[in-house]
């Protein structure tokens, strides 16, 4: 499914748990380490350069930050940005409160449709994110992986680090989608993806 034009996403708050949240009738989450370019991919998606904010410091989204989606359906279904993991820098103590509220958000978030989990296409996945794609298919939630960075891939190297990622990831190479914020690469497929998502009340499992 193609999109008509960039996500027109709209910041509604900013919530420190799942029950904080407001309501609504379809969710996709972005979920990655810190510094994977969940904002930038947000941003591109919505064809606007702060609707989630960027910083050059890793771990700065510390919140479930939620957009609404401005589509036909009522109510709008909405976007959450959820807190990147991974980043060291962060205090222990803050740290510690992000697993329980993505576990928590990722489990009890009945609107939640899929989670887009998203990995570095220049480094290829950690640890972590491995450990939160076995995580996912555990509890039976609905994912997609994106590649990020695209554009840093070198073209002569692209192939092999397609395969590679998706063999680290688990998955067969068809089952990630490439993009880059940066260049545009894949956007707009990864728009109509969410808005298909978004669409549908009962979706079937990514994986």
């Amino acid at each position: 499914m193609a999109a008509r034009g960039p996500l027109r996403l709209k910041f509604l708050k900013s919530a420190p748990t799942v029950a904080d949240l407001p309501g609504s009738p379809a969710e996709v989450a972005f979920a990655g380490r810190s510094n994977v370019g969940k904002s930038s991919l947000i941003n591109a998606l919505a064809n606007q350069k702060r609707i989630a904010e960027v910083s050059k410091t890793p771990g700065r989204t510390r919140l479930l930050n939620i957009f609404e989606l401005d589509s036909e359906r009522e109510p709008h279904p909405t976007v959450v940005d959820l807190p990147g993991y991974g980043y060291a820098k962060v205090p222990k103590h803050m740290q510690a409160t992000w697993g329980p509220m993505i576990e928590d958000y990722l489990l009890d978030r009945e609107s939640l449709r899929c989670v887009l989990v998203l990995v570095d296409g220049e480094v290829g996945p950690t640890k972590l994110d491995v450990a939160m794609l076995d995580w996912v298919e555990h509890n039976e939630i609905p994912f997609q992986i994106v590649a990020t960075k695209h554009d840093k891939v070198k073209s002569s190297k692209r192939q092999k680090r397609k395969k590679d990622l998706a063999y680290e990831c688990g998955v067969d190479t068809k089952d990630v989608i490439w993009v880059s914020a940066a260049k545009g690469v894949n956007i707009d497929t990864l728009r109509g993806r969410i808005v298909g998502w978004l669409n549908e009340k009962n979706p079937d499992q990514s994986h």
